[in-house]
């Protein structure tokens, strides 16, 4: 069945970097378009970055543009969001999306002096 792993959160100063990874199976990940979205704490989700099958094409929210970049290795199945300059207000649990709507259990990243 489909699964979706995310790991790669945790607890970062203000300025700090971290990278998420999201290791998918059950379907086919390599022509999938795969996005990251976030939860934040009393919020509704919000839609993060999207990456095209082939990485051909990506796209960012514009909270987060210039800072995160997401990328994905289809020989490993994982989906990766690279976050750097992180701020307080990017702490949320992390998902990875699949085409269909389904996600993972999430990741937690937490951004606080």
């Amino acid at each position: 069945q489909v699964q979706l792993v995310e790991s790669g959160g945790g607890l970062v100063q203000p300025g700090g970097s971290l990278r998420l990874s999201c290791l998918a199976s059950g379907f086919t990940f390599s022509s999938s378009r795969m996005s990251w979205v976030r939860q934040a704490p009393g919020k509704g989700l919000e839609w993060v970055s999207v990456i095209s099958s082939g990485a051909t094409s990506t796209s960012y929210a514009a909270s987060v543009e210039g800072r995160f970049t997401i990328s994905r290795d289809d020989a490993k199945n994982t989906l990766y969001l690279q976050m750097n300059s992180l701020k307080p207000e990017d702490t949320a649990v992390y998902y990875c999306l699949k085409p269909g709507g389904q996600r993972g259990q999430g990741t937690q990243v937490t951004v606080s002096s």
